[in-house]
């Protein structure tokens, strides 16, 4: 199931009408913890071959996705003499851009200025593998947010640029989603029926 868009709608490019879609279908999702479990299998299977030992997340927010307990799984599993860490974003106002900090269960928790949790004092680093949450996906790895633009930042302004996979229900696939000018391309795509595309796989 893909939200449809008529071709006139997409090239109007009216993207808030589209969200707007895309998150009353995704709270009305049938199945929706089976689908998650679905995708927890996904990626716990994908981050096998992976070599990244930090990755940035997301806390999820209006029926997304939740990446943690695969996320935590992979910390655990770990090689021996092997830290991988896990981090949650936390807004930088003043650069319109996302700052990633330690996230482990139980860690001290406090709201943004969105209400979204983030991490209360734990340490700050740079991840080398991002996990982006999708309201919606397109071809050749673009991706529908919510509009604020922080993702995209985020992976612009990183150097090195970890690699950022989508992830998100099936539901979302739009054929005809245009670019905008600040889009930043996605590397792989995820979703409960698996890979949707990945450039290094």
């Amino acid at each position: 199931m893909s939200v449809t868009v008529s071709s006139a709608a997409m090239d109007a490019n009216d993207r808030a009408a589209i969200r707007h879609k895309l998150i009353e279908q995704r709270l009305g999702l049938p199945r929706r913890q089976e689908l998650a479990a679905d995708l927890q299998e996904v990626l716990r299977v994908w981050l096998l071959r992976r070599k990244e030992t930090t990755i940035g997340a997301y806390w999820p927010i209006k029926g997304e996705f939740d990446p943690l307990p695969a996320l935590y799984r992979w910390a655990e599993d770990a090689p021996e003499r092997q830290q991988r860490r896990i981090g949650l974003p936390v807004v930088d106002k003043v650069h319109g851009t996302l700052r990633f900090h330690v996230w482990y269960p139980g860690c001290p928790m406090e709201d943004d200025a969105f209400h979204i949790p983030k991490p209360k004092g734990t340490e700050e680093f740079e991840p080398q593998l991002m996990l982006v949450p999708c309201l919606g996906f397109g071809p050749c790895g673009l991706r529908l947010g919510y509009g604020g633009g922080f993702m995209d930042k985020t992976l612009a302004q990183l150097q090195p640029r970890p690699a950022a996979v989508g992830i998100g229900y099936a539901h979302g696939f739009l054929p005809l989603l245009k670019p905008s000018p600040l889009d930043v391309a996605l590397d792989a795509m995820l979703t409960e029926e698996g890979v949707v595309w990945d450039v290094d796989g």
